[in-house]
C-alpha cells in the first residue's frame, strides 16, 4: 500500500500521478516508460512521486490493483442481477467484449504486464497471478450456479477464450473478436445442457 492510502487521503496529486501512470504503462508499456515522463506529465515534483510511491514498481502495483478493483466491480454488478446464473455469466461475457470494443483498447492490462514481468517471484507478476485466480474463481462459481459440469473446466475453458479475445481484439476487427468470444461464452454455457 502507498505511503499517500496509509495517511488515509489521496491527493489530488497521487490520483494524477496514477492516471497519468495508467495511461501511458496502458498504451505504451511499462519498462519503456521512465518515471521523469510520469512526473513531468502529471505536472508533479519528483518529491511528490516519492511522497506517494516508494518507487515505479510500487507505481505499478497501483495501477494493476486498479485495474482489478474496476474489474471486480464489473463482475459484482453482473453478479448483482437478479437473473439466472447463465445470464450472469453472459453479463461477464458482455462486461469483457465492452472493453475489447472501447477506443484506445490494447489487449489485458494483466497480461501485457506479466509479459514485461516473467519472474514468477516478482510482485508484479505475483499481483497478476492474484488476479487472474480471482477471475478464474468467480466464473468457475458463475458457471457451477449455471450448472455447468465440471465447472473447473468450464471456467478455465472461459479464461482462455477470454485470454484470445483480449489478444486478438487489439489486432483484429473489435466486433468480430467480440461476437465470437460471446459465441464462445454461448457454447460453454449450452454444452451444460448436452
Amino acid at each position: 500500500m502507498s505511503r499517500g492510502m496509509e495517511r488515509g487521503s489521496t491527493s489530488e496529486a497521487r490520483a494524477r500521478l496514477l492516471n497519468t501512470a495508467t495511461r501511458i504503462f496502458y498504451a505504451e508499456g511499462i519498462h519503456s516508460v521512465g518515471v521523469d515522463r510520469i512526473i513531468a506529465e502529471a505536472q508533479v515534483t519528483r518529491a511528490t512521486l516519492y511522497r506517494h510511491f516508494s518507487g515505479k514498481e510500487e507505481l505499478v502495483l497501483a495501477y494493476l490493483d486498479q485495474a482489478d478493483r474496476g474489474l471486480r466491480a464489473q463482475a459484482a454488478a453482473a453478479r448483482a442481477d437478479g437473473g439466472p446464473a447463465a445470464d450472469k455469466v453472459r453479463a461477464v461475457g458482455r462486461s469483457i467484449t465492452e472493453g475489447i470494443r472501447s477506443p484506445g483498447f490494447r489487449g489485458c492490462a494483466f497480461l501485457n504486464a506479466v509479459a514485461e514481468y516473467p519472474d514468477p517471484a516478482h510482485p508484479i507478476h505475483q499481483a497478476v497471478l492474484a488476479h487472474r485466480r480471482w477471475f478464474l474463481d468467480t466464473v468457475t462459481e458463475l458457471l457451477a450456479q449455471a450448472g455447468c459440469a465440471p465447472a473447473d473446466a468450464a471456467g478455465r475453458h472461459l479464461v482462455m477464450l477470454r485470454d484470445g479475445a483480449m489478444a486478438a481484439g487489439c489486432l483484429f476487427d473489435p466486433e468480430l473478436i467480440s461476437e465470437t468470444f460471446l459465441q464462445g461464452v454461448e457454447g460453454i454455457l449450452q454444452a451444460r445442457a448436452a
